[in-house]
């Protein structure tokens, strides 16, 4: 395990978004990491095909939504 060093903006935007995600921050810095990388190396799928993807390959299969007419 080693140190990142990141400018103070981030870090706050990073313990922001980790409060919001539930996240410890090391969690959330490694997970926006891990996304960034999915999405540099996967240039022509969008973030929600990429999700989807990596959700499941974890073995996870949400159902969709049922709409309800008004």
């Amino acid at each position: 395990m080693g140190i990142v060093n990141i400018d103070d903006d981030l870090h706050d935007q990073v313990r922001k978004a980790s409060t919001v995600s539930l996240r410890s921050i090391n969690a959330q810095a490694a997970y926006w990491i891990k996304v960034g990388m999915l999405c540099e190396t996967n240039p022509t799928l969008s973030f929600n095909e990429i999700m989807a993807r990596e959700l499941s390959s974890a073995g996870v299969s949400a159902q969709p939504l049922a709409v309800s007419a008004a």
